[in-house]
C-alpha cells in the first residue's frame, strides 16, 4: 500500500473520531434532559458540600470545580461536559464575589449565577425564576460577609429564601433547613474570626450538621408535588 493511501487512512480515521468526539459534545450539551430536583442524596450532598466550603477557603479553584462537578452529575444528573461547564460559571462567581470589597463588585458575580441557575432549569422538573433565585443566592452570600453588622435571624432567612423560589414551598417549612445550614456556617466563621485553624472534628460537626440540614429540607419538599402557582408564573425561561 501507498504511502499516499495510509496517510489518506489516517485523515479519515482522524476526522471520523473528529466528527464522533464533536457529535457526542454537543449531544451533551444540548440534548434534553429532565432533573427531578426533588429526589436528591441528603447525605451525599452534605459531604460535596463539606468538601467544597474547605476548598473555596482554602483558595484551591480546581478542586471547588471538580467537587462541583460531581455534585451536579450525581445529584441533578447532568451529563460529563454540561456539568463541567455549568460548574465553571458557579465557581467563577463564587471567586468573583471572594475578591469583591464593595456591592457593585458583588454584583459582578450576578452573571454566571444568572448561568448556573439558567441551565439546572433547562433541566428541573420545577420552573422556578432563575434571575430571582440567582439573586437570593448572591443575598446570602452579602449577608453571610457582613453577618458581623447582621441580625441573626437574616442568614438563615436568607437560605431558606433561596429554596423556598426553587421549589415552590412556603418559607417557614425550610426555615429549618436555613437554620441548621447557617449553624454549620458558625463553626467556620468562629474560627476564622478568632484567627484559630479549623480541625478534622471541626469539619466532620460541619458534615454532620449539613447532612441534617439537606434532610430537612428533602422531607420538605418532597411532600410538595406542584410548584405554588407564583413561582411558577414568575418563570421565565
Amino acid at each position: 500500500m501507498s504511502r499516499f493511501k495510509i496517510n489518506k487512512i489516517i485523515f479519515r480515521s482522524v476526522l471520523l473520531i473528529a466528527v464522533l468526539l464533536v457529535g457526542g459534545v454537543l449531544y451533551d450539551l444540548y440534548f434534553p434532559r429532565t432533573a427531578k430536583m426533588r429526589e436528591f442524596d441528603a447525605d451525599e450532598v452534605a459531604r460535596l458540600e463539606t468538601a467544597m466550603w474547605r476548598s473555596y477557603y482554602d483558595k484551591k479553584q480546581l478542586q471547588l470545580f471538580n467537587q462541583l462537578s460531581e455534585l451536579l452529575r450525581t445529584q441533578y444528573h447532568m451529563p460529563l461536559v454540561r456539568s463541567n461547564q455549568v460548574a465553571y460559571y458557579a465557581v467563577n462567581a463564587a471567586f468573583i464575589f471572594k475578591d469583591g470589597k464593595t456591592e457593585r463588585d458583588y454584583e459582578k458575580a450576578v452573571p454566571d449565577l444568572v448561568k448556573f441557575y439558567g441551565a439546572i432549569r433547562k433541566m428541573s422538573d420545577i420552573p422556578f425564576d432563575v434571575d430571582r433565585v440567582a439573586r437570593l443566592e448572591l443575598q446570602w452570600w452579602i449577608i453571610h460577609r457582613e453577618r458581623w453588622k447582621r441580625q441573626p435571624d437574616e442568614l438563615p432567612k436568607a437560605l431558606a429564601e433561596v429554596q423556598a423560589a426553587i421549589y415552590g414551598v412556603p418559607i417557614d417549612r425550610l426555615m429549618e433547613h436555613g437554620r441548621l445550614r447557617a449553624q454549620a456556617m458558625a463553626i467556620r466563621d468562629r474560627k476564622a474570626d478568632h484567627g484559630q485553624a479549623m480541625t478534622e472534628e471541626d469539619w466532620t460537626k460541619i458534615n454532620d450538621l449539613l447532612g441534617q440540614s439537606w434532610r430537612s429540607l428533602a422531607d420538605a419538599v418532597k411532600s410538595v408535588p406542584n410548584a405554588l402557582p407564583n413561582n411558577r408564573a414568575a418563570d421565565s425561561r
